[in-house]
């Protein structure tokens, strides 16, 4: 059994700190400006699921806690859990399978997705199928819950979260058994485009469609692709509905003028 902490502290530790996109949005329209993050080296991408992030809080011994995005949902033996959007139904069995870590807090992300999760959830299955898939792993030490709050939210968006590299969250998916997001593709940081046009064109020829789909009567279209160095020192993210909005816009505003 763990010893008695502070929730607000937990859920404020284990959040998953926000991921930029790949071009900058304009704050003034929400558009995409022509500034792309830089990369160097192999750059990993995959594919960005459209569904409600889950947290997987895992302590020595085989406790655990269930989260969303923004709080906590259920507790491993709890008799009433928040059931927001079907998170700790569809993670529960799995938590109760994975290897507790040996000293700390591992935490695993997941995409929950399909059912009634979000509005693009006909994109995945046609009859309300749910599925999760990871997308990524972290190691929190038990001594950053000591910490005020204010801190604590100051050192996670700083970086200190110990997220595991691509080689390592690989291995833990396969030792775990656990599927991941899907892995597209290897590239050198050299050949990913810079211009919004070409890295429209880019997210088409890799992601032409989702590869998570539930059921054969999935709508399929996806929601875009994350792009993260191998140690995950650089990581961001590219929707087609930002590309599709802010192309849009320019071809509207070329007209008017």
């Amino acid at each position: 059994m763990i010893r008695t902490i502070d929730l607000a502290a937990l859920n404020t530790a284990t959040k998953y700190p926000s991921i930029p996109t790949y071009h900058v949005l304009d704050p003034k329209n929400g558009g995409l400006i022509e500034e792309a993050t830089a990369f160097n080296g192999d750059v990993y991408l995959t594919e960005k699921v459209d569904g409600t992030n889950g947290r997987i809080i895992s302590f020595p011994g085989g406790d655990y806690v269930l989260g969303s995005r923004e709080e906590l949902l259920y507790a491993r033996g709890d008799l009433i859990g928040n059931p927001a959007l079907g998170i700790a139904d569809a993670l529960r069995p799995l938590a109760d399978r994975i290897t507790p870590p040996t000293s700390g807090i591992r935490v695993l992300y997941l995409e929950v997705y399909g059912g009634k999760v979000t509005a693009a959830s006909r994109e995945y299955t046609s009859n309300r199928a749910v599925g999760y898939r990871m997308f990524d792993a972290a190691d929190v030490p038990l001594d950053v819950l000591e910490r005020p709050r204010a801190q604590i939210s100051v050192w996670r968006e700083g970086g200190g979260q110990g997220f595991l590299s691509e080689y390592a969250l690989i291995k833990a998916a396969k030792t775990e058994d656990i599927e991941l997001v899907p892995r597209l593709a290897m590239v050198d940081a050299g050949d990913l485009p810079t211009g919004i046009a070409e890295m429209q064109t880019f997210l088409v020829d890799h992601l032409p469609t989702t590869r998570v789909a539930l059921d054969e009567g999935a709508g399929g279209h996806p929601e875009g692709i994350v792009l993260r160095s191998g140690d995950r020192s650089v990581i961001a993210k590219a929707r087609f509905q930002d590309y599709r909005r802010t192309l849009k816009r320019r071809t509207q505003n070329a007209r008017n003028r």
